[in-house]
């Protein structure tokens, strides 16, 4: 018989429910219906384990007899998770590489407009525009275009957010 020690592992932490499910993304009820012992898709057991900081299979408490249809059903998953978050990840770096390549290439092409006598007065606000406006448009493509699509394509995922 397997059991969930989702619980166990959240009240360790000293976290509620409510933590728990921000922390995972996954909704409130949804964490407390698989603490009551509810069944849960393996996309929400992938979300709250790695919110914990652990192996899906530690979610479980197992005896011997259930130890190997527990191994049999998570088997695989983490390394799962694993290949979708790194593909998620390099979605986003090309993303990023993407707007300073082409900042880049605004800013060589200003510099040199600049050097040859056409408008320096007008263009040279051009290069700081594009990287702070280019910053907000990035964010926001990324927060309401490309993360949800990220979503759907890697569930198993979570968008990273760097430290500013």
């Amino acid at each position: 018989m397997n059991e969930m020690r989702i619980g166990e592992l959240r009240k360790t932490r000293g976290w509620t429910q409510e933590r728990l499910a921000e922390a995972s993304g996954v909704a409130v009820r949804t964490v407390q219906r698989i603490e009551a012992g509810s069944d849960a898709s393996l996309e929400s057991l992938s979300a709250i384990a790695r919110a914990l900081e652990v192996p899906v299979r530690d979610l479980f408490a197992t005896d011997g007899a259930g130890e190997q249809d527990l191994d049999a059903g998570v088997r695989g998953l983490d390394e799962r998770a694993e290949t979708e978050q790194h593909q998620r990840d390099a979605y986003t770096r090309g993303w990023r590489y993407l707007y300073i390549g082409v900042g880049l290439l605004v800013s060589f092409a200003v510099l040199g407009l600049i050097g040859a006598g056409h408008g320096a007065g007008v263009l040279v606000f051009v290069i700081p525009a594009y990287w702070a406006g280019g910053q907000f448009v990035s964010r926001f493509l990324m927060a309401t275009v490309i993360d949800p699509r990220l979503d759907r394509r890697y569930p198993l995922s979570r968008p990273r957010r760097a430290a500013r």
